[in-house]
């Protein structure tokens, strides 16, 4: 799968609604995404909460949306007025190390013939989240990020996943 770069004037290019998330169809990413953006900070934290809960829930567990929603945290993240880009990478480290369905279908393969391709899925949004490396090194080189520790930890982590 090749993953492409979206900003959030391409919401709209993904069908949401007609893929699912971990808590249902996928229809309110696009407005949690969007809450997110906007920089409030608590309504960002909240949104930020949900969206995770719904696209890497458990911190371990990623669904269809995943994937399509990569690209959209990434470029949140280079949002200079986030106050939870930090969080963000977090939530990218999640989903970097999602291997529940993998490591299930290795003992239970019959998971690998079910209609929904979980490890397909999630090896998708863990390529995804691969091909925003570009954006993780400008924001390791920018000297901003170094001022902000808790950013600068959370990029630190994921470059450290994303090498590994």
């Amino acid at each position: 799968m090749t993953t492409v770069k979206r900003t959030l004037d391409d919401l709209t290019l993904v069908p949401w609604p007609e893929i699912k998330d971990c808590a249902g169809p996928a229809s309110v990413i696009p407005s949690l995404l969007t809450t997110v953006a906007r920089g409030d900070e608590p309504a960002a934290t909240s949104a930020l909460a949900q969206l995770r809960d719904r696209v890497c829930r458990y911190g371990f567990v990623v669904d269809q949306a995943t994937a399509p929603t990569v690209p959209f945290l990434w470029d949140l993240v280079q949002l200079p007025h986030l106050g939870c880009r930090a969080r963000i990478l977090h939530l990218l480290d999640e989903i970097a190390h999602a291997r529940q369905w993998e490591t299930t279908a290795a003992t239970y393969p019959k998971l690998l013939h079910y209609p929904e391709d979980y490890v397909g899925w999630e090896r998708a949004a863990r390529e995804a989240v691969r091909a925003g490396r570009a954006v993780l090194d400008a924001l390791l080189a920018d000297p901003t990020t170094a001022a902000d520790p808790d950013l600068a930890r959370a990029a630190t982590d994921l470059a450290t996943t994303l090498s590994g």
